[in-house]
C-alpha cells in the first residue's frame, strides 16, 4: 500500500508537472504578458476609486468640521429656537405745554410653547377669564404659531399678566415689553397718528418722526431642547433695545380740543365733513389742526373711513375765492389797481365759448377793487387780471410760493397743481384768477395769508418744536415773498372790507379787526368737469392790528348748496382770543 501510494504520487506528480510544462511551452509569450496587464489594471482602478472615495470622505469631514461647522451649528440651533423682538421704549410726544400726547408704558407679552401645553382647553379658558375673549380665540392664536412658539397676547397689561403668571400654566411664558398709549384720546389724534403692534409709526407724527421716536429694536432668542422643552430660564441670547427720543410739538391740546368740538358741532349742522387749521404766521407753528370725522388712536377699532386723514394738510382742493387775495395782491404790487380804482363789471362775460358770472346775480355796475373783493366778484377779478396781464398772475403764484408744497413735517402733503403758463387760454386765466382750475391745500393757502400778517415773510409750517434729550430747538426756513409795504397795507384793508361790509360779515368779532376772505369753489368730478350743485366753502383770515399773528382756515367739503363758514372761523378765533389773551392794538 505504501509503495503503491508513493509510486502513484510520483506518477501523478510527474504527470501533472509534465502536462503543465507542456502547456506553458505551447503558449506564446505575448499572450501571457497581456493577461498580467489586464489583471493589474483592474486592481489599480479599484484602488484608485477607493482612494478617491476615501479622499472625498475625509474632505467632506474636514469641510464640515473646519469650514461649515458654524453654519451647521447655527442651523441646528435655529431649528430649536424662536427669535422674539423686544420693542424699545418709544419716545414720548408732548404738546407745547408739556401735556403728554403719546407715551410708551410697561407691558408684558405672553407667549406659549405649544408642545408643553398639557390641557389646551383648560388653560385657554383660564387665560380668557383674565384677558377677556373666548378660549377659542386663544386656541386659534396658539394653533397659528409654530410647534415651539406662539403669541398668546402681545403687550398685555402688566397686572393682568401677573394674574396669569400666578396660575403657573404649563407652556406659558412672559416677556417684558412696552405698549403705546394716547392719554388725550381723540384730541389731536389725527395729528399724533398711531403705531402698529411692533411699535412702528404708521400715521401722523408717529410716522413722520418714527426713526427719531422708535430707537433700536432688541431681541430675545428662546431656545428649546430636543423634546421642545425650553432650556432653563426660557431664553438664550439677548440684544438690548435702545430707547427712542422724546419730542415737543407745537399743538396746544386745549386749543385743539376746542377746535374739534366746534368742527363736530358744525359737521352736525351742515351734514358734511369740516376741517380747520390754526397756524402762527410769524413762526409757522401749527397750534391746532383737525377734520371730521375725528380719529381716536386710543381706540382705533371704532374709527370711521378717512378718519385718519388730516384734510387741511393732506387733501388738495380748488381753493375758489380765498385765492382772490393772491390776485388782488399782485394787482396792488403792479399798481394795476388800488383799493379805490374803478372797473366796469358786466353781469356776465364770455371767453372761449364759456360764460363767467358771479356766485350771486347782480346788474352790470362799476365797482371799486374794494367792492370787487368785498362782494367776491368773479367778473371783477377776471377783468382786473386781464388788464394786468395773465403772465403777472402766473409770476405771482410762483413768487408767493404757491407752486410748491410748504414742506410741513407731516406725511402726505401733495404738491400744488398749477397749469403751465404756456398753455393758458383766456378762460383758464379768468378761472385761475378766482381760484378754479388749480389746486392747493388749506395749509398752503394759510402759509400765504401768514405772510400778510408777518410783513411779507412766509414761514415753513411745522409741528416739531424741540428735542428735549438733545436740548435741540429746530429751525425752519423763512422766505421774504413780498417787499412792497404799501401793497401789503392795502391788501389787509381789502380783506378787512370783506368782513366789515362784504361776504365775510358773519366772521366779524366785536372789538377786533378781522381780515379774511370767503371762498366758494366748484368741486371737480372724476368724469371731468364739475359736480353740479356741489361746493367746497371756506374762510381764511386773521386778527389784523392785534397782538396775535394766528391765521385760521376753516372749510366745509362737498356741500350741496352755497354757504358760509366764517362763523366757524369766528368761534375758533374767539377761543384763541380767550386762550392767548389776544388784544387789539
Amino acid at each position: 500500500m505504501a509503495q503503491w501510494n508513493s509510486k502513484r504520487g510520483r506518477q501523478s506528480g510527474a504527470s501533472r508537472g509534465s502536462g503543465m510544462n507542456n502547456k506553458r511551452a505551447a503558449r506564446p509569450s505575448g499572450a501571457g504578458a497581456a493577461s498580467f496587464s489586464d489583471d493589474s489594471l483592474r486592481i489599480y482602478i479599484i484602488l484608485g476609486v477607493f482612494a478617491l472615495l476615501v479622499l472625498g470622505l475625509f474632505s467632506r469631514l474636514a469641510y464640515v468640521q473646519l469650514v461649515a461647522a458654524d453654519d451647521y451649528a447655527d442651523s441646528a440651533r435655529n431649528s430649536r429656537t424662536s427669535v422674539i423682538k423686544v420693542t424699545p421704549r418709544r419716545g414720548t410726544i408732548y404738546d407745547r405745554n408739556g401735556t403728554v400726547l403719546a407715551i410708551s408704558v410697561d407691558a408684558t407679552t405672553i407667549y406659549a410653547n405649544p408642545s408643553e401645553i398639557t390641557d389646551l382647553e383648560a388653560e385657554t379658558a383660564q387665560i380668557a377669564s383674565v384677558l377677556g375673549g373666548t378660549p377659542a380665540d386663544y386656541q386659534k392664536k396658539i394653533a397659528q404659531g409654530s410647534s415651539s412658539f406662539a403669541y398668546v397676547k402681545r403687550q398685555a397689561d402688566v397686572k393682568l399678566a401677573e394674574q396669569i403668571k400666578a396660575m403657573d400654566l404649563d407652556g406659558i411664558y412672559f416677556l417684558e415689553d412696552t405698549r403705546r398709549e394716547y392719554p388725550c384720546g381723540q384730541v389731536g389724534g389725527q395729528v399724533v397718528g398711531f403705531c402698529n403692534l411692533d411699535g412702528v409709526g404708521v400715521a401722523g407724527l408717529e410716522l413722520q418722526y418714527d426713526e427719531l421716536l422708535s430707537g433700536t429694536t432688541g431681541k430675545v432668542v428662546a431656545e428649546y431642547g430636543r423634546n421642545g422643552i425650553p432650556i432653563p430660564d426660557g431664553v438664550g441670547d439677548k440684544e438690548s433695545s435702545v430707547d427712542g427720543q422724546d419730542i415737543v410739538v407745537s399743538i396746544d391740546v386745549v386749543m385743539q380740543e376746542a377746535m374739534e368740538r366746534i368742527l363736530e358741532d358744525y359737521t352736525e349742522q351742515l351734514g358734511v365733513d369740516t376741517g380747520s387749521v390754526l397756524v402762527d404766521g410769524k413762526t409757522g407753528e401749527i397750534f391746532a389742526a383737525a377734520s371730521t370725522p375725528l380719529f381716536n388712536p386710543a381706540d382705533s377699532s371704532k374709527s370711521k373711513p378717512d378718519s385718519t386723514v388730516l384734510k387741511p394738510l393732506t387733501k388738495s382742493f380748488e381753493p375758489g375765492s380765498v385765492f382772490k387775495a393772491v390776485t388782488s395782491l399782485k394787482l396792488l404790487e403792479t399798481r394795476t389797481m388800488n383799493p379805490k380804482s374803478k372797473l366796469y363789471c358786466p353781469a356776465e362775460i364770455e371767453a372761449d365759448g364759456y360764460k363767467v358770472t358771479d356766485s350771486h346775480e347782480r346788474p352790470a355796475e362799476t365797482m371799486t377793487l374794494r367792492k370787487i373783493m368785498a362782494d367776491s366778484s368773479n367778473i371783477g377779478v377776471s377783468l382786473s387780471t386781464e388788464k394786468m396781464g395773465f403772465d403777472k398772475l402766473n409770476q405771482a403764484i410762483d413768487q408767493y410760493g404757491l407752486k410748491d408744497a410748504t414742506g410741513v413735517d407731516f406725511p402726505g402733503e401733495p404738491d400744488p397743481i398749477v397749469p403751465d403758463f404756456s398753455g393758458w387760454s383766456r378762460i383758464q386765466g379768468y378761472n385761475i384768477s378766482f381760484g378754479q382750475g388749480i389746486t392747493q391745500t388749506p395749509l398752503q393757502m394759510a402759509r400765504f395769508y401768514g405772510a400778510l400778517t408777518n410783513g411779507g415773510v412766509a414761514c415753513t409750517p411745522h409741528f416739531l418744536v424741540s428735542k428735549p434729550q438733545s436740548d435741540e430747538t429746530v429751525k425752519y426756513e423763512k422766505t421774504k415773498i413780498i417787499d412792497d409795504k404799501k401793497a401789503l397795507k392795502n391788501q389787509i384793508s381789502l380783506l378787512k372790507a370783506v368782513v366789515e361790509e362784504g361776504t365775510g360779515t358773519p366772521g366779524h368779532i366785536e372789538g377786533y379787526h378781522v381780515a379774511g376772505k370767503t371762498g366758494t369753489a366748484e368741486v371737480a368730478s372724476d368724469q371731468g368737469g364739475y359736480k353740479k350743485g356741489i361746493y367746497n366753502i371756506s374762510f381764511i383770515g386773521f386778527l389784523a392790528e392785534s397782538t396775535s399773528s394766528l391765521v385760521c382756515y376753516t372749510g366745509a367739503y362737498e356741500l350741496d348748496a352755497e354757504g358760509n363758514v366764517s362763523p366757524i372761523f369766528k368761534d375758533i378765533m374767539q377761543e384763541a382770543i380767550e386762550r392767548y389773551n389776544i388784544v387789539s392794538k
